[in-house]
């Protein structure tokens, strides 16, 4: 901070406090600037102030300023024209408002700059309105002048600094009008589905993290080129322009690029109707050890004879007990004759099992009679 080139020198009006301040500018660019040069030579292509009326060059000591009206004629304005103008903020911040954060809109926010202490006398105040800001959780609202022109200002803390940013006048914000598309259009809620999921799979970024590609890609370039080789081949990836004909499709295919390039697994995929639709992976079938393609066949076919026999013996059964199921003989042999004339036996001891009940109901009524 001490090593940044202040450029203005004032102080902050806060009520009947005065607090000696400099300004330097918050953010720098990072930018690569390139000088216009004659293809057939390389030389240096340079623009040179003329005046029209004496068709000559001037020095920068010769040129001023003027206004131009609407039929072309320049009005002379000077340096010093400008510094008698009534200005209050001609070199002081002056704080005309506290108000809440949100009541900024981004859209005037302009160049930002950090407000130092000019000076040890200037730390006392410097810190009361810092921490009051710190407190009220608002933002002081300001206006200033600079590079001739009165401007507003918006103070807020950043760590332990008071930053302010410009803002535009919002006679300079314009209204977003015929900017909006003018054919109706209808969103469904399955697609606003995939948006969301395509905003939960991006999720969250570091800002700290993030950098210019086309920058460093710029940079390699010219040192490649100022080593005598070739420049370096860079890759633009996979061209993702152009109209849009399926927007479930492009939806699906963001949400499945972003989760692959998470690193997550595939473990669901969304189905054209929104939903999630879960994948099961199946277990390797185990190929079983052939023995011998003939000895096989063979086995199998004795299988099929043995299920039959086993078959027509327990239909046979079956039919011998009258519905009644009995075990399957474990023997490969059909059933024999004593096999039969057991079943039938058994079959008889139920029916005379089953006439015992009914004797023993008629015997009841004799009882009752003659008590």
């Amino acid at each position: 901070m001490l090593h940044v080139r202040s450029i203005w020198n004032g102080a902050i009006s806060f009520g009947l406090v005065s607090i000696p301040i400099k300004l330097v500018n918050a953010t720098e660019s990072h930018s690569i600037s390139f000088r216009q040069i004659h293809l057939d030579d390389g030389g240096r292509i340079r623009y040179r102030k003329f005046c029209e009326a004496e068709d000559r060059e001037v020095t920068a000591g010769e040129i001023g300023k003027a206004y131009e009206d609407a039929d072309g004629t320049m009005i002379p304005i000077t340096d010093e024209d400008l510094a008698q103008l009534p200005i209050p903020t001609a070199k002081t911040i002056e704080i005309v408002a506290f108000v809440p954060a949100d009541r900024i809109d981004p859209l005037q926010m302009d160049t930002a700059y950090y407000l130092s202490a000019n000076g040890v006398p200037a730390a006392k105040p410097y810190t009361l309105l810092r921490e009051a800001l710190k407190r009220s959780q608002k933002v002081a609202i300001a206006k200033f002048a600079l590079r001739g022109r009165e401007r507003l200002g918006m103070l807020r803390v950043v760590d332990d600094v008071i930053a302010m940013h410009g803002l535009l006048w919002p006679d300079e914000i314009r209204a977003p009008q015929d900017v909006a598309p003018d054919a109706a259009v209808t969103v469904r809620d399955k697609e606003l589905d995939l948006a969301d999921a395509l905003m939960d799979t991006l999720g969250e970024v570091d800002l700290a993290d993030l950098h210019d590609d086309y920058r460093e890609a710029v940079e390699e370039l010219i040192a490649a080129k100022a080593s005598g080789v070739e420049g370096p081949t860079v890759s633009t990836g996979e061209k993702t322009g152009g109209k849009v004909l399926d927007l479930m499709a492009a939806l699906e295919k963001s949400v499945r690029a972003a989760k692959e390039s998470r690193g997550e697994g595939e473990s669901e995929e969304t189905t054209e109707t929104g939903e999630a639709a879960e994948v099961t992976r199946l277990q390797a079938r185990t190929t079983p050890k052939e023995v011998g393609g003939k000895k096989s066949t063979a086995k199998k076919t004795a299988a099929k004879k043995t299920a039959a026999k086993k078959t027509a013996t327990k239909k046979s059964t079956t039919k011998a007990t009258s519905k009644t199921p009995t075990k399957t003989p474990t023997t490969k042999q059909p059933a024999t004759k004593s096999t039969a004339q057991a079943a039938d036996k058994k079959t008889a001891a139920k029916k005379t099992t089953a006439k015992k009940p009914a004797a023993a109901k008629k015997a009841a009524p004799r009882k009752r009679a003659s008590a």
